[in-house]
């Protein structure tokens, strides 16, 4: 499985129920297949911002640059997870590693981007619909000078 789809459990995870504790999410990624050590249980939860409140943990408050709820930076997972940007007239095709394609097209949608009518997400490839072919243009650079 992959960091970003065991960050993705982890979230579900605490929406779902009450986690009070590492040792406790622990036992429940365990539950769910996912066997992770502790010092990466504790990279997860200081990336996904998650807060140790009285009733266990939560999601940070604000989405500031998350995009979507609990998603890492657009940023992030553009530059970690894209691989190639191919512009199609009002159209892009992001090819991305597999099983990484949903996270990145949720925090692209979650940005509120004028040029991002919408975005479809498989497995390794994200088709992004602009509402003509200079807004696509102008996205396809902004991409792209994420990936440094």
């Amino acid at each position: 499985m992959t960091k970003l789809a065991r960050q993705q459990t982890i979230l579900e995870l605490v929406r779902e129920r009450r986690i009070g504790s590492q040792e406790e999410l622990q036992r429940a990624l365990a539950k769910c297949g996912l066997e992770v050590g502790q010092p990466t249980l504790s990279r997860d939860v200081r990336e996904l911002a998650l807060i140790k409140t009285a009733k266990g943990y939560t999601l940070a408050g604000g989405n500031g640059h998350h995009g979507e709820a609990g998603l890492p930076p657009v940023q992030r997972l553009v530059r970690e997870f894209v691989q190639s940007i191919r512009p199609a007239q009002n159209l892009i095709v992001l090819k991305t590693a597999v099983g990484s394609a949903q996270p990145v097209a949720a925090a692209l949608d979650g940005q509120s981007w004028p040029e991002v009518v919408g975005t479809i997400a498989g497995d390794d490839a994200i088709l992004i619909v602009s509402p003509d072919k200079k807004s696509a243009n102008r996205l396809a650079e902004r991409i792209r000078g994420m990936l440094g």
